[in-house]
Parts: structure tokens; C-alpha cells; sequence
């Protein structure tokens, strides 16, 4: 993480309905005028970790940070509100590059389809009967046939997320790698997953898929039917985020691995 140093001057403002949002966002509105995302230097998102997914997908290719304020009950790469102390604060931020994941998919149909993901790539049985899938690391097989529910690969964002939730690790920001987390795995019950290098290219080849049909969700993008998915990092987007001085996203990784 860097100090962001910046003086913002053109700021927008992206929240959802709810009063809590509505209420900062009417606060912010007293130190500036927002702007329209296109024409600003800054985008300000209130919310929840979900409303930053989506604004990031939304905006991501205007190439200016964002800043998450939290106005719910989960917010794991958002900032908490002072009203008191923002306008200094936003300008003493410090700020990280996250990158998304690409995910390329064939389906039964040899259809190909594309998406990125900021959080995760993950695959799920679509039917009762769980999922038979191959697993390679830079086309080496590393795992022959894992049944389970399905499986996920997490970026570092995305690890205190699904990933946590399905046993897989959280790691920091600056940690270049990627969690790869079985999801209700069966056969063979040992294995927990694979922390690996952020440049690893992950390959999952689906068995059986007309019997035993598999969807692959990158963050909210699904596509059915699947029979390979091929998952790498983008080296063509980079997302800056930033984050408070005294309240930085490894801060609280470091905290969450403690609590009980």
C-alpha cells in the first residue's frame, strides 16, 4: 500500500436506497457538489461490500480509485464514517491495486464466453448430484477428479468473502497469490485447497457435464452448462482502492485470523 497523496476535487457519490446511505451521502453533500462518475477524480461508494463489487464492474475502466464508506452491517473493504475528520481523511488515504480475475469458459454447446471477476471465479453443481471436475495448475494436473459441490479460485479481495466462508484462507492485499478452495468437497475429503502464485493459470475440466451439469460465476456473471473453465489474473486492469490511514484492509485481515 501507498499513501495516495492526491487533492480530489471532482468526487462522485454512488449509494443505494436505504436511509443509512441516503443519511452520509447528505453529509458528504455539505463539504462538495458531487459530480457524475465520468467526470470525476474520485468515486465515494456507500454501502456494503456488494455495493463496491458492483460500482467497481460498473466503473472500473475509468481508470480513477474508489473509496468505500460503510453504512451496513458487513464491510470488509469498506471505511468506517466520521464526518468530522473525512475531508482531511480522504486526502491522507492509503491506497492498493487490486486485480481482477479473467475467466474463460467453453460450455456443453462449445460456446465461449468471457468475464472478469474482483472477488472470485467459482463453479457449482446445478443439479442434486455433485460435480466431478479435473483440476491443472499451469496445465499441469494436480488433481485428478475432486467431486464436490464445486470449487473456487479468490483474489485477495475476495478471500475474506466466499472464500472465508467455504475454509479457504484470508491473505492480504499485497500478497500475490490466489486461494483455490474446494466447496463441499467429497472425494477426496482431505484436500482444503492451495494458496498459489498470482500469475498460476487454473484449469478445471468438468466430468460427466450432461450428467452432472456445473454453472461458473465470475462474482455476479453465470454461465451454465460449462465444461472447461480457465482462470488466470488480469494483467491488462488494474482497480486502486483506497483506505483510511488508521484502518487499512490488512489491519483488519490481521484481526479477523484472531477472532473466535
Amino acid at each position: 500500500m501507498e499513501n495516495a497523496s492526491e487533492n480530489f476535487k471532482k468526487i462522485a457519490i454512488i449509494h443505494p436506497n436505504t436511509q443509512g446511505s441516503i443519511k452520509i451521502a447528505n453529509e458528504l453533500n455539505k463539504y462538495f457538489t458531487p459530480t457524475k462518475p465520468e467526470q470525476s477524480d474520485l468515486i465515494i461508494v456507500i454501502g456494503g461490500d456488494g455495493s463496491l463489487l458492483h460500482a467497481l464492474h460498473n466503473y472500473m475502466d475509468l481508470n480513477i480509485p474508489f473509496y468505500g464508506i460503510n453504512s451496513g452491517s458487513v464491510g470488509f473493504l469498506m471505511n468506517n464514517f466520521h464526518i468530522q475528520n473525512f475531508p482531511n481523511n480522504i486526502h491522507k488515504t492509503i491506497y492498493t491495486n487490486l486485480y481482477p480475475l479473467e475467466m474463460n469458459v467453453i460450455n456443453s454447446k462449445d460456446e465461449e464466453f468471457k468475464a472478469l471477476a474482483i472477488n472470485e471465479v467459482s463453479i457449482f453443481r446445478q443439479t442434486n448430484q455433485a460435480a466431478k471436475f479435473q483440476i491443472k495448475i499451469d496445465n499441469v494436473e494436480r488433481i485428478k477428479e475432486l467431486t464436490a459441490d464445486g470449487a473456487l479460485v479468490a483474489t485477495p479481495a475476495g478471500s475474506s468473502a466466499y472464500n472465508l466462508s467455504a475454509g479457504g484462507a484470508i491473505v492480504p492485499l499485497r500478497s500475490n497469490v490466489l486461494c483455490l478452495t474446494p466447496i463441499c468437497p467429497f472425494r477426496p475429503r482431505s484436500w482444503r485447497g492451495a494458496i498459489l502464485p498470482a500469475d498460476s493459470t487454473i484449469e478445471f475440466n468438468i466430468f460427466e457435464a450432461d450428467k452432472r451439469p456445473v454453472s461458473a460465476v465470475a462474482d455476479f456473471n453465470e454461465f451454465t452448462n460449462i465444461k472447461k473453465v480457465i482462470i488466470r489474473s488480469s494483467k491488462n486492469k488494474v482497480i486502486k482502492i483506497l483506505f483510511d490511514q488508521d484502518h487499512s484492509f490488512e489491519d483488519r485481515v490481521i484481526k479477523e485470523q484472531f477472532s473466535y
